[in-house]
């Protein structure tokens, strides 16, 4: 029988809940589809949409589409029931939200998928994506701090340095996305602006520019339920570099009273590296992100 797929209702959170609780019940990692379930069906709409796949009725699989610009879609969330697996739902999902968001207009769509998730990696190359760029978090501890680099504001110098940033090339151009916790998408000069008017900016300047780092936003972690503080990307020259602007992070966190922090930066060894060398208090795992092409 083939897997059957449609948009998600309210009733399902039941399922839901059920099957993605035991989904990564093998490791110690938070769920947070339970606290966001109804709010994901309650929003969509024509930029998002969210589906189940069903058996006999029940729901026994999960994922959300998001348009995240004009030709950029994201595909989050999804989750199938260890006791159905291996009967396609998760290809199922993605090929109808794969066709959702080629109609709305999108030439791309990525997602994002945990370095140790075997399983995933594999479903996302099935369902034609390819390995992109990989990531990891710091997550800075709040502190007041005096940068010993001097840090301007402007987002033109931040975008600058961004584009010859060898950060860059390793992201593919990708940072956390304004709007979307869990999502990536790319960079651009009027989103540092928006971010210097609306959240912050910062570029680290010191016989050039040497640094830069910009705040998405301030939320709260479903996970622990703590104010956390999103940096949608850090990059840097140096370990000096890297230290100014950790210090710059860390004492706009405190400014905000926020109880955590989390920045993305390249996997790459010398930024992983550099990062811990300041404390940034890496991740433990890098995490993959993977694209299709659309068009």
């Amino acid at each position: 029988m083939s897997p059957t797929v449609r948009q998600a209702r309210t009733d399902d959170y039941d399922d839901v809940v059920a099957f993605v609780e035991e989904v990564w019940s093998d490791r110690d990692t938070a769920e947070y589809i339970p606290a966001v379930f109804r709010d994901w069906v309650a929003s969509d709409g024509p930029d998002q949409r969210t589906v189940v796949a069903t058996v006999d009725g029940t729901a026994v699989g999960l994922c959300q589409g998001v348009m995240l610009s004009g030709h950029e879609a994201w595909l989050q969330g999804i989750r199938v029931d260890p006791a159905n697996r291996g009967e396609g739902h998760g290809l199922a999902m993605v090929e109808d939200l794969l066709d959702w968001a080629g109609d709305g207009g999108a030439t791309v769509a990525r997602n994002m998928v945990f370095s140790w998730n075997d399983a995933g990696l594999g479903q996302s190359v099935a369902a034609g994506f390819e390995p992109t760029c990989s990531f990891r978090w710091a997550s800075p501890d709040p502190n007041e701090a005096t940068p010993s680099l001097s840090v301007t504001d402007d987002p033109t110098v931040a975008w600058t340095y961004w584009t010859d940033s060898d950060a860059r090339t390793a992201l593919g151009g990708l940072a956390l996305d304004g709007e979307q916790s869990w999502a990536l998408s790319e960079l651009t000069h009027d989103d540092l602006r928006a971010l210097a008017d609306e959240e912050a900016v910062f570029a680290i300047t010191g016989g050039g520019t040497r640094a830069m780092a910009c705040r998405a936003r301030v939320t709260r972690d479903p996970g622990d339920d703590v104010r956390l503080a999103e940096y949608a990307v850090g990059a840097w020259d140096d370990g000096e570099a890297a230290a100014a602007l950790f210090d710059a992070i860390r004492d706009d966190a405190t400014a905000l009273g926020v109880d955590r922090t989390r920045v993305l930066l390249p996997e790459t060894p010398r930024h992983v590296a550099e990062a811990a060398a300041v404390r940034g208090d890496t991740s433990d795992w890098p995490t993959f992100v993977c694209s299709a092409d659309l068009t």
